[in-house]
């Protein structure tokens, strides 16, 4: 039985917290009838959405409709190599958003461990793609070969689960980014719902199946005020439109377990950073914006309370994905067909210890050696929540999950390769 049994359904046996209370039947009826609502008319706008041929969305930042490979252009002796294990104990694993942040680490770190990596990226535009082909050059030089692809390429995921037997998948491919999803809501629904369900579609006829790890986000718990976020937790009210299709790949996880018995692990990042990081992430461009003397705004709630996250470093959730992937067991479907219940699992990957945005400044401003120029400005309602903590005790019991890294001691891990990376010295691809 999976853990998930024990998780409410939205909304679930929820206790309100001062802060949000019914006070009638009623009340709770009508939230009721608005989740359900709610969900048709986002089940009918997706369906919508994928079904429509003028559906098309913007060609920059988001994974593109995907070009469909013929068999003879595939690299097969670099695929075969790239993906076979160092022993027959290892396994051999397919990481899709190899090319981005968390992608590369974890690519890495199965590759020196003795597993066999195959990656998957498509090098969009949503950030600067010159990263993405540096940690490229990192990944090649490991053994690690990525094919140039977007996971809406139903035919090239067929070619490439017909050219190796992998045991696990690990997606990580997708639209990131609170705040973009309003400038381009399209890329979301694009690339976390439809490219999401494109990998299940295809992994549920592929035999034997593969175990599915995947990403979902911290995200997913909004406006929920009790803290910290355990996985009991209710999901239902997310804050952004990228909360929401994280939330609705968990309902589309937990239908394709039910119904085809694949082995689905999803696992709730809290706020990622370190070396090899994302721009748009703050940590990021605060680091990018004090070097070059810009103001940087710091936010604080509408009440003049402190906006924390339980930032999390690389290596702390490197290790909960491998974790992750060691304890899943095996899909339990053939040919498309359920044979037994499949494992099904949640798990908050996190600190325990949320910082305020302020503080990530002061340090900041003590590795940089640099007086940050900052305003502070009240959080915009563009999809930010306050604050975020997440409750690990179930991936700690469950996956050995133990983080170890504080945030100075990351950021200063950070901050290092930044200054080397855009400093154009010849070791600013070292890992």
């Amino acid at each position: 039985m999976s853990h998930l049994d024990n998780i409410p359904s939205t909304p679930g046996k929820h206790k309100p917290d001062k802060a949000f209370r019914f006070h009638s039947s009623a009340a709770s009826s009508s939230l009721s009838k608005l989740t359900l609502y709610s969900t048709l008319f986002l089940s009918v706008l997706i369906f919508l959405l994928l079904s429509s041929p003028s559906f098309t969305p913007s060609p920059r930042r988001h994974l593109s409709n995907g070009t469909h490979h013929n068999p003879l252009s595939l690299p097969h002796k670099l695929i075969g190599k790239s993906a076979r294990p160092r022993s027959t104990t290892g396994h051999t694993v397919l990481v899709t958003g190899a090319a981005g942040f968390v992608g590369t680490h974890v690519s890495l770190a199965l590759k020196r461990r003795g597993d066999g990596v195959l990656g998957l990226d498509n090098f969009n535009h949503y950030y600067d793609p010159t990263l993405k082909r540096a940690r490229q050059k990192i990944l090649e030089k490991a053994g690690v070969f990525i094919v140039e692809g977007d996971i809406n390429d139903r035919g090239l995921l067929q070619q490439l689960f017909d050219v190796v037997l992998f045991t696990h998948v690990m997606h990580l491919a997708a639209q990131a980014g609170v705040r973009y999803a309003k400038q381009s809501p399209g890329s979301y629904i694009h690339s976390n719902i439809a490219g999401f369900v494109n990998i299940l579609e295809v992994l549920k006829s592929v035999n034997p199946q593969p175990a599915i790890i995947w990403a979902s986000s911290s995200s997913v718990y909004g406006l929920n005020s009790k803290v910290p976020f355990s996985e009991k937790d209710r999901t239902d009210q997310p804050a952004s439109l990228y909360a929401a299709t994280k939330k609705a790949g968990e309902e589309i996880a937990h239908t394709y377990n039910h119904i085809y018995g694949l082995s689905i692990t999803g696992l709730r990042f809290f706020t990622v950073y370190g070396p090899w990081g994302r721009p748009d992430m703050a940590y990021f461009f605060f680091t990018r914006d004090i070097m070059k003397g810009k103001m940087i705004n710091v936010y604080e709630s509408p009440d003049k309370g402190i906006v924390a996250r339980d930032f999390t470093y690389i290596d702390d959730i490197v290790k909960g994905c491998l974790g992750a992937l060691d304890t899943a067991k095996k899909s339990t479907g053939s040919g498309g067909k359920k044979r037994r219940p499949a494992q099904l699992r949640i798990f908050n990957l996190g600190n325990t210890s949320p910082v305020p945005v302020s503080r990530l400044v002061s340090i900041l401003e003590k590795l940089l050696k640099v007086k940050a120029k900052k305003k502070v400005v009240a959080l915009p309602r563009n999809g930010d929540v306050e604050f975020t903590h997440a409750n690990i005790t179930l991936a700690m019991k469950e996956l050995g999950y133990k983080p170890t890294t504080d945030l100075e001691a990351g950021l200063k891990k950070f901050v290092k390769w930044y200054l080397g990376f855009y400093s154009g010295s010849k070791k600013k691809s070292s890992w």
